[in-house]
């Protein structure tokens, strides 16, 4: 996890005292620190009430116990328990993982609770002073002993006894939106997951997670784990490494009746092929006994970005410096998924298709202008990619955007207050809507509107497409759980009117996490620091009726 700027506290410890006049005037106190001293033997209870406290100092007592309510102080950064008669502590500790600064010299410890290698955040730990075990203060004294020794005690946290939760989460619950009616309709899952790529996992980003856990040979089987157990019928997926993909996704998948399709950021193509094994990008799966391949697509944003700037510097120095992707699959759905799903005989006008569509924007908060002309980018080319279909599956159908029904996954780095996700609900969005930060992309941005650069609508961009999401009303809390941030960013989009929702997995107990306490994911029994998501759509079918022995067609 980076480090962010840490001021200790003042060593002067500078105070005033409130006169009476001003205490008479109702003038308010504000302290965040706190020295209690005197020899003291045992805390107050209320102590721990004190919840705003960010320093703490009971150096120079005659403690010998600290009770594990002190993990009620979570806003601490600075704790001293220096000299002192301390000859354990508890495990609690290590739920303080705001601590920047904890101080132990000079007590009686023997040994240190595993727990505190949570402690992700710890720049400063003094323990000079204490009967430690050697292997302890070994590690200790070596460069950077601080940090290692935290490694040390958070990697091996999970080989003592209920140390971590021996069960995994509780199952998630699956959330009825509405029944299927009662006409000719298709019904299929769709999943979506970011599985945290191997390069990314990284003590750096995620320092509350053992070296182990975030180790791609233990996070793999879970991983395939949570995907075969959601059992979706199509499966969209982020940050998959090129190599694994090939030698690990593929393979497995294929044995549970998948096939996949890949394509890696647009960095890949200038590496070499070492160097591209472990080039991230985007997957669809799908299971081929309910569907059948049509034609498959990908996008690069930068090129896209090179191609449509009209001399705009922020399209080329910001859009298209980033390499993120999109990938397309265009799928004709097999009779038995329509006859399974209805218990009918199939009879269709026309053969059904549906477009799968999958995307990760970029990530940084900063660039909000990326990540809304990225999706504008996407949602022109599946314009585009539907239009070129409709001449292959339906020649001489008109040009309309919602003649093929559409199911976009993605995950935006946006939250659903975000102009990225008001462009995708509404339709439309602002030239100068405030997450283009008042950049100037001038009319390049005119290129991906539906309506062109010849279109009537002045101001706005518009994509054509009526999507919902299958996710609305707050069913998903976050779908990132990390530190640092808790959010929604990852969505399942549908089109009307071809499709509803029928039901989704709803999120994992939040009880689960509180009474674990976890501090974000992954985790020993989380594998991503993304949730997965699924959906259960209805894909009506426009179908033949018999009348007087003759075949009328009804939509």
């Amino acid at each position: 996890m980076p480090k962010e700027k840490y001021d200790p506290p003042d060593p002067r410890k500078m105070h005033t005292i409130m006169s009476a006049e001003e205490a008479a005037n109702g003038k308010k106190s504000h302290w965040t620190e706190l020295e209690i001293s005197g020899r003291v033997r045992y805390l107050s209870s209320s102590l721990f009430s004190f919840t705003h406290l960010m320093a703490l100092h009971l150096g120079d007592n005659s403690l010998s116990h600290i009770p594990p309510d002190i993990a009620k102080l979570q806003n601490l950064v600075y704790l001293d328990l220096s000299s002192n008669k301390l000859r354990s502590l508890p495990a609690e500790l290590g739920n303080m993982v705001s601590l920047r600064e904890l101080h132990l010299n000079n007590n009686l410890l023997r040994v240190l609770p595993f727990e505190m290698g949570k402690l992700f955040q710890l720049q400063t730990l003094s323990l000079k002073g204490n009967p430690l075990a050697q292997d302890i203060l070994n590690l200790y004294q070596e460069p950077d002993g601080t940090r290692k020794l935290l490694n040390y005690l958070l990697d091996n946290l999970a080989g003592t006894a209920k140390r971590m939760p021996a069960e995994p989460p509780p199952p998630r619950s699956w959330i009825v939106l509405q029944e299927p009616p009662t006409q000719q309709s298709a019904v299929f899952t769709v999943m979506c997951y970011n599985v945290l790529c191997d390069k990314y996992a990284t003590r750096q980003l995620y320092g509350y997670c053992p070296t182990w856990a975030l180790n791609w040979e233990y996070r793999k089987k879970f991983i395939m784990q949570e995907i075969l157990s959601c059992n979706g019928d199509i499966v969209s997926l982020q940050e998959i490494e090129t190599e694994q993909f090939f030698n690990f996704f593929l393979d497995e998948l294929k044995q549970h009746g998948y096939e996949g399709f890949f394509s890696p950021k647009s960095r890949a193509r200038t590496m070499s092929e070492q160097e591209r094994k472990h080039v991230d990008g985007c997957a669809i799966f799908f299971k081929t006994d309910k569907f059948k391949l049509v034609s498959r697509h990908t996008v690069e944003f930068n090129q896209l970005a090179m191609q449509n700037s009209d001399g705009s510097e922020a399209m080329l120095n910001r859009v298209m410096t980033k390499d993120n992707i999109g990938v397309a699959v265009l799928l004709e759905l097999r009779k038995e998924l329509v006859e399974l799903s209805t218990g009918k005989p199939y009879r269709a006008l026309e053969k059904p298709v549906v477009l799968v569509a999958n995307a990760h924007m970029h990530w940084d908060p900063e660039y909000s202008d990326v990540k809304l002309v990225q999706t504008m980018m996407f949602l022109s080319e599946v314009k585009n990619i539907i239009e070129k279909a409709l001449q292959i599956v339906r020649p001489g159908t008109p040009a309309d955007v919602n003649s093929i029904p559409l199911v976009l996954c993605a995950d935006l780095n946006s939250l659903p207050d975000s102009g990225v996700v008001e462009y995708l609900t509404s339709g439309e969005v602002d030239t100068n809507h405030k997450d283009f930060k008042e950049l100037r992309y001038n009319k390049s941005l005119l290129n991906f509107s539906c309506n062109g650069k010849n279109g009537t609508t002045v101001g706005r961009i518009s994509h054509g497409f009526n999507l919902k999401s299958a996710y609305e009303s707050g069913l998903m809390p976050y779908t990132n759980y990390t530190y640092d941030f808790k959010g929604v960013i990852d969505y399942i989009f549908y089109s009307k009117p071809h499709l509803n929702v029928l039901g989704v997995l709803g999120p994992l107990d939040p009880h689960w996490l509180i009474d674990n306490s976890i501090t974000g994911c992954p985790h020993p029994q989380i594998p991503s620091d993304h949730f997965s998501l699924l959906a259960q759509l209805e894909l009506l079918i426009p179908c033949l009726q018999q009348v007087n022995g003759l075949s009328l067609g009804r939509r």
